[in-house]
């Protein structure tokens, strides 16, 4: 079936419409950050940089570390830049842009988040590494597609009981990550854990500043939640997105988290910028090598 040109949008330049890139300019092996900020301080440490392009929010620098050829890309914030990014990548791997047609013969992108988080959980130290085994998105964005995520119907019934979750909102959704891509990143100092995704940073995630959030015990309501030895750890807004397009579009995926700052203690980081730049080359040398 071709795809029609309202679907999908090719700019003049056979770029894609939002991230302004042409098939050649992305590699398989893809590590994602929401500040574009943060796409040359990934970059900084490659052997060479072939490519920098970028549109809005959406940046990509695309070179080569030790002879493996890695993609940068720049999301912006929350799990409706996700949707466009997620989905655009995978058109430049897997349709072809002449025939806007689908390729017989798909490409799965090896996908990681390099990001920050806040914990919900007392024991989780500030500047400390998460890689999210779960994601329990209140985004939504799952349920516009077509999908038959029931694997963790049980997870998602518990959470909704336990904390009384209002059926105004949308209906929790659990992913887990890609545990073959996951593996390479299992280190002692890497703690695995269940990352909830929300779909802003104020209200969405307990805070008020001139508005009142709908409910005061929010964070509290999310740490206390536990089903079969498993608690939410930290709090942030892409990982749920990522997790769940990559499967139902074939990619793999793992999120990474640098804790930043720690809800149930108020602390944090007193030099982010060091820590996140630990994880950047801790990600990045795995990644290389995978």
């Amino acid at each position: 079936m071709q795809l029609s040109p309202s679907e999908l949008i090719i700019n003049d330049d056979g770029s894609i419409y939002h991230l302004n890139l042409r098939p050649e300019d992305i590699a398989t092996h893809i590590i994602t950050v929401g500040d574009p900020d943060r796409v040359a301080e990934v970059s900084k440490h490659f052997d060479r940089v072939d490519i920098k392009k970028g549109k809005r929010e959406f940046l990509t620098h695309t070179g080569v570390l030790n002879g493996k050829r890695i993609s940068v890309i720049s999301t912006g914030i929350g799990t409706d830049n996700i949707d466009i990014v997620l989905n655009e990548l995978d058109a430049l791997v897997n349709i072809d842009f002449e025939t806007r047609t689908v390729r017989s013969n798909r490409i799965r992108l090896k996908i990681v988040r390099v990001g920050t988080s806040g914990a919900i959980q007392p024991d989780i130290p500030i500047d400390s590494f998460l890689m999210s085994r779960f994601a329990i998105g209140f985004d939504g964005l799952l349920h516009f597609y077509e999908n038959d995520f029931s694997t963790h119907q049980e997870f998602e019934d518990a959470f909704i009981g336990q904390t009384k979750w209002s059926d105004t909102k949308a209906r929790p959704y659990v992913v887990e990550f890609d545990t073959d891509l996951g593996a390479h990143f299992i280190e002692n100092h890497i703690r695995l854990g269940v990352t909830a995704t929300n779909t802003g940073f104020y209200g969405p995630q307990g805070r008020s500043l001139r508005i009142s959030s709908s409910d005061a015990n929010f964070t509290s309501n999310l740490a206390r939640f536990t089903y079969e030895n498993k608690c939410i750890t930290n709090l942030e807004m892409e990982t749920s997105g990522i997790y769940a397009l990559s499967k139902l579009l074939g990619h793999q995926a793992v999120s990474l988290n640098c804790i930043l700052a720690n809800r149930a203690t108020g602390e944090f980081s007193k030099n982010p910028t060091k820590s996140v730049e630990e994880l950047i080359k801790f990600v990045l040398q795995k990644l290389s090598s995978t």
